[in-house]
């Protein structure tokens, strides 16, 4: 892709103007995130004429490989001189050309001839002209004798347009073949940019919306994003250049590299990248984790095969491979049907990595003092299958993104983890109740079921694709005592304080995101239990929606709460058999006789699971509301807008909240994708009813460095699983204390 713009700011400084992305299709239609560049403002920028000084970051980079010792600068001189010859000969040509321009007028009967080599001729002098502008400091052998060799060439077939563009992107790529050729021009596009707009021009911020349904991957701003060592001679890549992960262009060519590390994966931000004119015989795999690419030239290098990871890189525009050796089905594919086929049939016909390792399971506490009874919680945002499109997750073979694949997959490993409670996001109505609710029926699981509130005014056709949240109990050891919905957007509008709000219209009525509760009660033990499972608004740019949505959560489950430690004990547990879900054959076990419903003294003391989709990060309004206990109407998420009286008083709740996976610190991500990878997922519980005894450890690393993002062959959804176990706690029973009156005062009551 051609650069555009460069913003020139001192003699030998410059920097990459940011390249025009294409939109892609996404979940909710969110527009790309594009991100201001930021000019050079140091004396230790690495430029074309002047190497970076001993205080720059890049000093070591670049005298390790010979870039200060001169020789750069006596190529240039070298190119000057080079320059005067083919400025002559393209003199020349221009008279020739001349010439036959006037013969084509007195000669009219031989028009046809003298065109044809008019058209020869102007070919040739461009070719020079270029030439002229960029004279090789070296030439590669197979250009010494003056024919280009093309892997294509001896091929019977006609010559495609595909092809066609190979060899025009490969003379393009033998034409830059002078040292920082690409900063070179980006030097003369700076000058000409700022003498297109004139004095008084004004730098203008570029559109920040986010792109796709997450934050960025990285949202820092850099001086620069690009790096040019075209034409130095280097035989390796020095392990400081992969800590640039923010750069965007990378142009190696020209040079003598052999092999190329693995670590080349870690700069996921590059869209071009220039391997040609070297002498690579391989490319690692992990190519597969550029995912942001549009260009990659490999040409003039010794390639047989490709990876079969290229096949992630679905973005890719441009692939150029001429001047390899490469094996005929790969060279007939890129000639025949170009680079989008290519690409397709890579990734379609990739093995994939090795399966990853086990996740650990972590012991946080083997014997808790006073426990009454334990319980493990499974939570997971499955990803609805309408969500899934090539366009979102296009480095995914398509067999993976498939839900008749997926749904396997993922009903395997929740019956792998044998979880008490099960709560799943993103699930539709027809998965629900025409395949997970009648396989896990099978293991003895009920379920309960709300969709988002949108389901309520489609047709019943369209509304069982519609998504919402579903909670599963194993029906052995629970009675499901009250089940409610809690719908953010409609509770917003019908509180009395919020009524002409505009911003309660505006942003959170629209939204119509969702939180169930489950009113549960141990058939063994009486102990009673609330179990919510929620997902909150996914867009990053409404941070304030989501701590409304959390605040009206919790004020709802304060009233229910109170109501739920009034609830009267059941008195046969037994009719509650099956009393949510169809009766399922199996053979009767003898299990202990049921103990007595419990009582709680304060809604505070039953114990509350919150688990679910949260979409904020642990520095978010969100988290702080959750484990602080209150929220000021001053917070940064909120960003001075209006919701009643949340923003007048600020936000409250009464329950001791911790997040399970705070006792390790949080996971590295529970989202994971080529644009995003954070944690946003989490299992919250009441600190004083319960305690977490074990969890669910992190994603193989090693598998990670070969996977660019989920879902994929192995991992069925973007998000990945949460298991915690919890023990309840031994409550205390409060003893009434009689008052002391002293001596005698028994006798003194009873006068």
């Amino acid at each position: 892709m051609a650069d555009g713009a460069f913003r020139f700011q001192g003699a030998g400084q410059y920097f990459y103007q940011p390249q025009s992305q294409r939109q892609l299709q996404t979940r909710h239609g969110s527009p790309i995130t594009t991100s201001q560049r930021i000019p050079f403002h140091t004396q230790d920028t690495p430029s074309p004429n002047r190497s970076p000084g001993a205080n720059s970051p890049a000093f070591n980079m670049f005298n390790q490989h010979g870039i200060l010792n001169g020789q750069s600068h006596q190529r240039f001189q070298m190119h000057m001189n080079m320059t005067k010859q083919f400025g002559q000969q393209q003199q020349s040509q221009q008279n020739l050309q001349t010439h036959h321009q006037n013969q084509a007028h007195s000669h009219q009967q031989q028009q046809p001839h003298h065109t044809q080599h008019q058209q020869h001729h102007d070919a040739f002098a461009s070719h020079s002209h270029n030439l002229s502008s960029s004279t090789p400091h070296f030439t590669p052998s197979h250009m010494q004798s003056q024919t280009p060799l093309s892997t294509h060439s001896q091929l019977s077939k006609p010559t495609s347009e595909h092809w066609q563009e190979q060899l025009r992107l490969a003379q393009a790529s033998r034409d830059a073949a002078q040292p920082h050729h690409y900063a070179r021009n980006a030097h003369v596009a700076s000058r000409q940019a700022i003498a297109q707009l004139g004095p008084g021009a004004r730098k203008t911020e570029e559109n920040k919306e986010e792109r796709g349904r997450r934050m960025p991957y990285h949202d820092e701003k850099h001086p620069f994003t690009a790096l040019d060592f075209g034409g130095q001679g280097l035989r390796a890549l020095a392990n400081g250049l992969f800590k640039y992960y923010f750069l965007e262009k990378l142009y190696v060519n020209q040079n003598k590299l052999n092999w190329l590390v693995p670590d080349i994966g870690l700069l996921r931000r590059l869209t071009f990248l220039d391997l040609s004119q070297n002498a690579l015989e391989v490319i690692p795999p992990e190519i597969g984790m550029l995912t942001n690419l549009r260009t990659l030239l490999l040409i003039d290098n010794k390639l047989v095969d490709l990876p079969s990871e290229l096949g992630y890189l679905y973005q890719l525009e441009v692939l150029g491979l001429e001047g390899n050796p490469l094996n005929e089905n790969i060279m007939d594919i890129i000639a025949e049907s170009g680079t989008g086929e290519l690409i397709r049939t890579l990734r379609e016909h990739a093995q994939g990595p090795e399966p990853p390792n086990e996740r650990d399971w972590i012991v946080l506490d083997e014997a808790p003092a006073g426990e009454q009874e334990r319980f493990m919680v499974y939570s997971h945002n499955i990803l609805c299958d309408k969500y899934t499109t090539e366009a979102q997750y296009g480095y995914a073979p398509s067999h993976a993104l498939l839900w008749e694949n997926r749904r396997e997959v993922l009903l395997g490993e929740i019956r792998q983890r044998r979880a008490d409670i099960i709560c799943l996001q993103e699930i539709d109505a027809e998965s629900f109740n025409e395949y997970f609710r009648p396989e896990l029926a099978r293991d003895d699981y009920r379920g309960m079921f709300w969709q988002k509130s949108r389901a309520h005014t489609m047709s019943e056709k369209n509304a069982k694709l519609v998504d919402g949240c579903a909670t599963f109990y194993n029906n052995t050891k629970y009675i499901l005592l009250d089940k409610q919905v809690v719908e953010f957007g409609r509770t917003a509008i019908n509180r009395p304080d919020m009524k002409g709000e505009h911003d309660i219209f505006n942003r959170v009525m629209t939204r119509d995101d969702i939180a169930t509760v489950a009113f549960l009660e141990s058939r063994q033990t009486g102990a009673r239990q609330m179990v919510v499972n929620l997902h909150l608004f996914w867009d990053p740019q409404f941070k304030d929606v989501k701590v409304v949505q959390v605040a009206i959560l919790l004020e709802q489950l304060n009233r229910l709460s109170r109501d739920y430690a009034k609830w009267p004990a059941l008195k046969d547990k037994e009719l509650f058999r099956y009393a949510n879900g169809d009766e399922v054959d199996e053979e009767p076990v003898e299990k202990a006789p049921p103990a007595p419903s419990q009582e709680y003294a304060s809604n505070t003391d039953i114990p509350l699971i919150i688990c679910g989709d949260f979409n904020s990060t642990s520095e978010s309004g969100v988290y702080d509301l959750l484990a602080h206990g209150s929220l000021s109407s001053s917070h940064d998420d909120l960003a001075g807008r209006k919701y009643g009286n949340f923003t007048k008083e600020g936000m409250t709740h009464p329950f001791s909240l911790k997040s399970s996976y705070s006792h390790i610190g949080e996971l590295e991500f529970t989202n994971y994708t080529p644009t995003f990878v954070g944690c946003i997922d989490y299992i919250w519980y009441s600190t004083n009813a319960l305690n977490v005894t074990g969890l669910l450890g992190e994603i193989d690393k090693q598998y990670l460095s070969r996977v660019p993002g989920f879902p994929h062959i192995y991992h069925p959804s973007d998000h990945i699983s949460l298991v915690a176990e919890f023990a309840v706690k031994v409550r205390k029973e409060s003893k009434r204390a009689e008052a002391d009156f002293g001596h005698g005062s028994h006798d003194h009551r009873h006068r």
